[in-house]
């Protein structure tokens, strides 16, 4: 019998980006069913299996916006599609609060910051596998050098990084780099 946690499906990538998205969404005020609405909208108008992964949208904390230029190309640039009532249109005067994804050409969340706008953990699937990462570099190596009792310089110069980015690799990690990791513990027999 397998346990509950053994029968977990995991999340793809972009499935993963949705989660987030909604977190965000909640994050910034929208209530479930707002979100829901305007998820349900998307998918079923404009055909994509993913919205809030293929598509950039924006908050005012009660609403979800769909930037239009994203469906009409210029024709929609600098008016906002409100996903979350059936598509009514809006002239863009929002500001958006979901930053912390970059987005490719067409519309695919590429890169997320997971720790914020700006932060240089990212998460990017042609990146370490879509693990955490700074620099290129998956914030769990770092991690494992740290506590394999490696100093933080040593550590930045293998891998071409700042000491200041390996302590915030570190302390994504859950970890304190001003503490000492315990290294070479002993065995009672």
């Amino acid at each position: 019998m397998l346990s509950h946690k053994e029968s977990r499906a995991a999340l793809s990538y972009l499935q993963m980006i949705e989660v987030a998205v909604v977190a965000a969404f909640r994050k910034a005020g929208v209530k479930l069913p707002e979100i829901r609405a305007a998820r349900d909208y998307v998918q079923i108008t404009l055909k994509k299996e993913y919205p809030f992964a293929q598509y950039r949208f924006k908050t005012e904390g009660k609403n979800i916006w769909l930037d239009y230029h994203q469906v009409e190309g210029e024709a929609g640039r600098g008016k906002l599609l409100k996903a979350s009532q059936a598509g009514q249109l809006a002239w863009e005067i929002i500001i958006g609060r979901l930053k912390e994804f970059e987005y490719e050409r067409k519309g695919v969340v590429v890169r997320w910051h997971v720790t914020g706008p700006g932060s240089k953990i990212v998460l990017d699937p042609r990146v370490a596998f879509g693990a955490p990462a700074i620099g290129g570099i998956p914030t769990w190596i770092l991690k494992g050098r740290w506590q394999a009792g490696e100093p933080l310089g040593e550590i930045a110069d293998d891998f071409g990084l700042k000491e200041a980015e390996v302590k915030t690799a570190l302390e994504f990690e859950d970890v304190d780099p001003g503490v000492p990791p315990a290294v070479g513990k002993k065995w009672i027999n």
